[in-house]
């Protein structure tokens, strides 16, 4: 989280900006307030691509499928404006760090935090696949960590599964190497099945410190995930079968989301699995931190 910048517009739509959150391949997310006080992550997609007019157009589509995800785990998109000279959307704000980080900072999670955060994912994703979406982006970057539970974010891509635009519409990769499924990779239709190869993937990197196909260069990652085996170090039992299982190169061979959840946490389904103690103490520290550093925002006068 850091100050605006000066080059850093102080409103979008009705929204004030507070702070930078980040910036990807496809815009820059802010943290903003509503005129009735809620905390929102307000993304806002760079000039160039607002400029191609496919591109809004397949925005515009992701946007209005975004609005239809709902459910536990994942973060509600609550407003968007796909026709604003500079396209945005804003979703409700998360304070918690993403799993990359946390796993970068602290280590891999331990084995009951991976089975409730994979749990809660594939939950996300049971909710998604219902309505005849997919993600595409499934990756720990897009996973949250909160005291709560996980939620998974970056519904901006998700994609009618009978959408006929392209994977790479404007030269955008819908994917992230490592996480991407052999499918995406081959620039073939990304089914329901894509999703589970990656939340397999993002499983193996939470349990393990890394992906199941390390590699230097995307090149390398990319011909891994098609034509190499993974990589599952130190995982063992019901975990490595399910990683494997998920990780299977045919979609054909990887199991339901819904299986996954039944898998990890029977039929109390993912919520019996949190609670005080789901994540180790230094990502609660963390969690902790942000709740803390967004009430201060609260009592901070807006920006000019």
């Amino acid at each position: 989280m850091e100050p605006l910048a000066a080059e850093d517009p102080r409103t979008i739509g009705e929204y004030r900006l507070l702070r930078r959150l980040g910036a990807g391949g496809m815009g820059r997310v802010y943290l903003g307030r509503s005129p009735g006080g809620r905390t929102v992550a307000v993304k806002v997609v760079h000039a160039q691509f607002a400029a191609d007019e496919q591109f809004r157009s397949r925005f515009r589509r992701e946007i209005a499928a975004a609005r239809r995800v709902g459910g536990d785990w994942t973060a509600p998109v609550l407003d968007a404006d796909p026709d604003a000279a500079t396209p945005w959307v804003a979703t409700g704000y998360v304070a918690g760090p993403s799993l990359h980080d946390a796993v970068v900072a602290h280590g891999p999670l331990p084995e009951h935090s991976t089975r409730a955060a994979v749990a809660g994912l594939a939950e996300a994703l049971d909710a998604v696949h219902r309505l005849s979406l997919v993600h595409r982006d499934v990756k720990p970057s897009n996973v949250l960590l909160t005291l709560d539970g996980p939620r998974l974010i970056d519904f901006g891509i998700a994609r009618a599964t009978d959408a006929t635009a392209s994977l790479t519409g404007t030269g955008v990769s819908i994917g992230s190497p490592g996480f991407m499924s052999p499918e995406q990779v081959l620039g073939r239709e990304a089914a329901t099945a894509s999703d589970v190869f990656s939340l397999g993937a993002v499983l193996v990197f939470a349990a393990t410190g890394q992906g199941p196909f390390p590699g230097e260069s995307s090149a390398s990652l990319l011909y891994k995930v098609v034509h190499e085996e993974p990589e599952l170090g130190a995982l063992h039992g019901e975990l490595r079968e399910l990683a494997a299982a998920c990780l299977a190169k045919e979609p054909s061979g990887r199991p339901p989301v819904a299986d996954i959840v039944r898998r990890l946490a029977g039929d109390g389904g993912a919520a019996g699995l949190m609670g005080p103690g789901w994540l180790p103490a230094p990502v609660v520290e963390g969690a902790s931190r942000r709740a803390m550093q967004l009430l201060e925002l609260e009592t901070e006068p807006l920006p000019p």
